[in-house]
């Protein structure tokens, strides 16, 4: 490669540094203007702000820039940066623990889901242009004396500057800083790198760590000696204000709604990504306890269930189980060799498939089966369900959603809510089927909600207490039998009381007739109403 002239390292690392501040942070100023407007009083802040990212970015640029280290280390970095740039920019996405943790159990399909021209304009511009020309350049770094002298003048020198910007404009900036710390959460590159830290902290910090085991004493008191079936449907990024059954305008649940089904109306996530939400649902922790190292080293519901003696099966068509069903039986239905209901892919309803002689070769204990949707999998709603259920149109084909008026993003988005309505009504009519033999009943929730482009924010994976409601209220939606013995009455009365996903571990638990102490009654949703044994 012909090289493109001669640099110092650290001017180098200051014009990168100058190059991310300027093409990769248009989400943060956006926001830091938002909430200190460019007028003359917040200018010199503003500048100060600037100035003092690109210091902060020498820094860190500073401390992995060394002969042998400088390309690569650069080269991934703008890299890197360009995708965050774009997410952040076409999403109002910011990349945190979770986000970062979502990147790591992202598959290819799902990835491929999010491209977008775009993206590959910002890909190429930001990251790879840039990229060749570090390659290309020739880089001087002197003696060892003098490289050493001359990093150690960088990283002094780039602190000085973020110290002066700090305590030049301190009023503003502890207003920033106390009063405003989602602001920093847009810093690109800053903020991923702190985050993929964290999570790698996480990740890889203790290898000593062993399966915690849970509820041992937990057992199955048979009441009446029927069996039970219950079918636990884990959905996808549904928003509880798009469900007809909860008031919304648009009739999206058709079916449902002559169902007798019973429909939490105010009902929460324990986070806003699959990744966070799926094992907190089924761990004992609550929400504010749930960081991820608990829950993989936990029993969880489905293990407790199995050491009891319930029967557990795991129908995935989504991305996977997040580790929840690692040491129960689980099958894959996003391909077509298990799910016989495929065309542009593969549906939900194929999982409903070969459940009858499943059922049939368990003929003791009682049986839980856990769906997990593909759902409203974003931002390609419009591939979530078949031709037929394109009730509304025109709809957003297109991975940019911010290209999209809002209208066409909620058609395609309603019309998945639509699929998943019929889906439901198809789990509900193979319970009725095997009412003869079992006591049944169907738990619906989704792992998460949605962001449909309220505020510039799409999708979602926000931190959680920065989140809208959007992407933590969500559809609990619960199907009885008629044998099974419930307060229908009851729990129609609670339904606009507070429920959320820390209720289902004991709910669960209560309606299988699990004893064990480490059931907590008070978050038994039918023990509340009355509906408990």
């Amino acid at each position: 490669m012909k090289t493109a002239g001669k640099i110092a390292v650290n001017r180098l690392v200051v014009i990168v540094s100058l190059f991310l501040v300027l093409t990769g942070n248009f989400s943060f100023f956006r926001h830091v203007i938002a909430v200190y407007p460019a007028s003359l009083h917040n200018i010199g802040f503003l500048i100060s702000l600037f100035t003092g990212l690109v210091a902060l970015i020498v820094f860190l640029l500073s401390l992995v820039t060394f002969p042998y280290t400088t390309r690569p280390a650069l080269v991934l970095v703008l890299l890197t940066s360009s995708l965050a740039a774009y997410f952040m920019d076409a999403y109002g996405v910011v990349i945190d623990h979770d986000m970062v943790q979502n990147v790591f159990q992202t598959n290819v399909e799902e990835a491929s889901e999010l491209l977008s021209f775009r993206l590959i304009l910002y890909f190429l511009f930001l990251g790879v242009l840039p990229s060749i020309y570090v390659c290309a350049v020739r880089i001087e770094y002197g003696s060892l004396k003098r490289a050493i002298f001359s990093k150690l003048k960088a990283i002094v020198i780039s602190l000085l500057i973020v110290v002066v910007m700090i305590l030049s404009f301190g009023r503003f900036y502890t207003s920033f800083i106390r009063e405003h710390k989602p602001l920093r959460f847009y810093t690109n590159p800053t903020y991923y790198i702190y985050s993929l830290g964290r999570y790698l902290d996480e990740r890889y910090a203790d290898h000593s760590v062993t399966l915690k085991p849970i509820g041992e004493d937990a057992h199955v008191v048979a009441v009446n000696g029927v069996r039970k079936l219950i079918i636990l449907v884990v959905g996808e990024a549904a928003r509880s204000d798009h469900f007809s059954l909860n008031g919304y305008g648009r009739d999206t649940n058709p079916r449902l709604e002559k169902m007798n089904v019973i429909s939490f109306t105010n009902a929460w996530s324990s986070g806003t990504s699959t990744a966070v939400s799926v094992p907190c649902m089924f761990s004992v922790y609550t929400r504010g306890d749930c960081n991820g190292a608990n829950e993989a080293s936990t029993w969880n519901l489905l293990d407790v269930l199995q050491h009891a003696g319930v029967n557990i099966l795991w129908r995935d068509n989504n991305t996977g189980s997040k580790g929840v069903a690692d040491r129960v039986p689980h099958q894959n239905f996003r391909k077509p060799a298990n799910n016989p209901v495929c065309d542009t892919e593969c549906r939900d309803v194929g999982m409903l498939s070969g459940l009858k002689k499943y059922i049939n070769g368990h003929a003791h204990g009682d049986i839980l089966i856990v769906l997990h949707q593909m759902g409203n999998h974003g931002p390609a709603y419009y591939r979530r369900y078949p031709e037929d259920f394109g009730k509304w149109s025109p709809v957003c084909h297109s991975a940019q959603l911010n290209e999209c008026s809002r209208q066409d993003i909620e058609n395609g988005y309603d019309n998945a809510i639509l699929y998943t309505d019929y889906f439901l009504s198809r789990v509900i009519d193979f319970l009725k089927g095997e009412s003869d033999h079992f006591e049944t009943a169907m738990l619906y929730l989704s792992d998460h909600g949605e962001s449909l482009g309220e505020h510039g924010i799409y999708l979602h994976g926000l931190p959680y207490f920065l989140s809208p409601d959007a992407q933590r209220h969500i559809p609990f939606i619960m199907w009885f039998g008629g044998g099974f013995p419930v307060d229908s009455v009851a729990l129609k009365a609670r339904t606009g009381e507070h429920v959320s996903q820390d209720d289902l571990f004991h709910t669960v638990l209560g309606m299988l007739d699990v004893r064990t102490r480490i059931y907590d009654r008070k978050l038994d949703i039918l023990s509340q109403a009355g509906a408990g044994k």
